[in-house]
């Protein structure tokens, strides 16, 4: 292959279109109208430059400029620039509640408010009856205190934000008791020590590691005591020789001495899981029937709404946490009350539970349903990926996620991807997992033990049509 002679690159050169002949053209009207001419512009001289790169460094390869190479040029560069870098994913990675991905997955009733929310006024903080400025709580705290049995509640935007609001409110430079088996760290270096220390307040740890009794919380108490404070555990459990004391047991103690007791659920449910065959999880009611003076928990974990951490507990301590200066720095927007509303409502029908919330539809899905999803799904990936793997349809075991249940699996289905030689899978395995993300939704699953695994436990039937239909072209692919 000869280089491109000097003559040859003026005449290239030459027959270049100027930029402004470009955008006038009818083929680049369209993207004028999508992207606006700034765009557009700056793509087309940043096609042109590097068109003139290519033909001054004497490529052969390089033709004239062809208008119809260059709008595809152009309009890929457009397409790239703006997509989303928030992308719908397939998990199949077998966590129900994946933090990476977004934990739980709203319900359609929370769809909808939220769109109203984005697309209409709302009475954020408008008292209707009045006329008046309102408590953005106003909208929520009337219903998460009919279903937990508190006094007051409040929300804000997540549970380490509720618990650090909770004791810089109510503790500060003041010590909490807290027993050494519950000093928790969970996702992203959140640790109850340090959160404690920036809320100012000093921790106190009684006990042991995992055996904490009554009379370490009674001893620990002084003058300079704020809070007596329980921890739910998160991401681990501790068996064996243990002790831990119950709410019941620390709350009689704590009023005895005028003292509050916080607890932190982490997850926190509304309802008995037990009743759906999960593992039992203590309830929000539970914990406030208990003697809880104020309880934290999530919004997005076994709850199924959105982001939020939500406060609920004693009317006089619920009023000052939200006087705190901080509760306006981690307050929430009107589309997380937009859609924290409608989840809740569902459980004032408890028996509608299962098939109106997605989290829960999703954690009590049966193998048997799984399994058929799996059947299905396997002869498309197989054409997909080509003969140099083999899928197989295997049970395995999903997990809740977000530090719910951490030893508790549910029994799923899913596709097995392994050598079709028998061989240790390594940087093949590594590239078909890199080639499924890649897709136009990316495919998320697991490598271990030399296959790649993907659950298919998330995969509902609409999300089901959708991956056949965009594997399918891939197989066509592979087959030519």
């Amino acid at each position: 292959m000869s280089d491109v002679s000097g003559s040859e690159l003026r005449a290239l050169m030459a027959r270049v279109p100027s930029v402004e002949k470009i955008m006038a053209s009818a083929q680049f009207a369209t993207l004028v109208n999508d992207y606006g001419r700034t765009q557009v512009l700056n793509a087309v001289r940043d096609a042109l430059d590097a068109w003139r790169v290519s033909a001054q460094s004497g490529d052969a390869s390089v033709s004239a400029l062809d208008n119809a190479r260059l709008h595809a040029t152009v309009e890929t560069a457009l397409h790239k620039r703006n997509e989303s870098r928030l992308r719908s994913v397939f998990n199949l990675t077998g966590t129900v509640l994946h933090t990476n991905l977004g934990r739980a997955l709203l319900p359609d009733e929370a769809v909808r408010a939220v769109m109203s929310a984005l697309t209409q006024p709302a009475n954020l903080e408008f008292d209707l009856a009045t006329g008046k400025r309102g408590d953005r709580d106003d909208l929520i705290d009337d219903l998460i205190c009919e279903l937990t049995g508190a006094e007051a509640a409040t929300v804000v935007n997540n549970n380490a934000a509720a618990v650090l609001l909770t004791l810089s409110a109510l503790a500060a430079k003041k010590e909490v008791v807290v027993s050494r088996g519950e000093l928790v760290e969970i996702g992203g270096a959140f640790r109850i020590p340090d959160i404690m220390s920036r809320a100012g307040a000093k921790l106190r740890e009684v006990g042991t590691t995992n055996r904490t009794h009554l009379k370490d919380y009674d001893e620990a108490i002084n003058a300079r005591t704020a809070l007596l404070m329980k921890v739910h555990a998160s991401n681990y459990a501790i068996n064996g020789f243990t002790k831990e004391v119950r709410i019941d047991e620390i709350a009689p103690l704590a009023h005895s001495r005028g003292l509050a007791v916080a607890v932190d659920l982490g997850s926190g449910t509304l309802v008995d899981l037990s009743q759906w065959g999960l593992p039992r999880e203590p309830t929000v009611r539970e914990t406030v029937e208990a003697g809880a003076d104020v309880v934290t928990f999530s919004g997005d974990k076994l709850l199924g709404g959105p982001q939020a951490g939500l406060i609920v507990g004693r009317r006089d301590l619920i009023a000052k946490i939200k006087k705190h200066p901080l509760k306006r720095a981690l307050r929430v927007g009107k589309l997380t009350l937009a859609a924290l509303e409608p989840v809740l409502r569902l459980y004032r029908a408890p028996e509608q539970l299962a098939a109106r919330l997605t989290t829960l539809r999703l954690l009590i899905r049966s193998a048997d349903d799984i399994h058929g999803a799996a059947q299905r799904v396997q002869p498309a990936l197989q054409l997909a990926i080509g003969t140099r793997y083999v899928v197989a349809v295997e049970p395995m075991f999903s997990q809740i996620g977000s530090g719910a249940l951490p030893v508790d699996v549910l029994p799923s289905y899913g596709l097995v991807i392994r050598m079709a030689d028998g061989k240790r899978g390594g940087r093949y395995l590594f590239a078909l997992e890199k080639q499924l993300r890649e897709m136009a939704r990316p495919v998320l699953g697991r490598i271990a033990d030399d296959a790649l695994r993907l659950d298919l436990r998330c995969l509902e039937a609409a999300d089901e049509a959708q991956l056949i239909a965009q594997l399918t072209p891939q197989a066509k692919d592979n087959s030519a």
